[in-house]
């Protein structure tokens, strides 16, 4: 099944997730909570309400909050540490978002891979 096939959110907000993600060479998994993943380690996601959100180093976090003038990613009443939330102008800058996807993949791949359960 593709990512996303279930997802319970705005249908453009998906097609834009999806499409930034493809362009990036990445892929999108879940059915109805879009993400991705290298090594064991979520990299971005598409929430619910449409919004998106990409795991970045302290360095790049502080530098793409400075640029787009973001706030921290809540959810459930908690405060996502390493996530930045993306504007939706972003969102609709394929070129410029797959970058930051990007560098999001590239720095996930120094981290050392999670264990699997098997």
């Amino acid at each position: 099944m593709p990512g996303g096939s279930s997802y319970p959110g705005p249908a453009d907000a998906l097609d834009r997730y999806t499409a930034a993600v493809s362009a990036a060479g990445d892929e999108v998994k879940g059915a109805k909570n879009p993400y991705t993943s290298l090594n064991g380690h979520m990299f971005s996601f598409l929430d619910p309400d449409g919004a998106v959100a990409i795991r970045l180093s302290d360095d790049l976090a502080a530098e793409f909050q400075s640029q787009h003038e973001t706030g921290p990613v809540i959810q459930y009443g908690s405060v996502m540490r390493g996530y930045v939330s993306v504007p939706d102008d972003l969102l609709s800058d394929t070129a410029e978002l797959t970058e930051w996807f990007e560098r999001s993949r590239s720095w996930i791949g120094t981290l050392e891979p999670k264990p699997t359960k098997k």
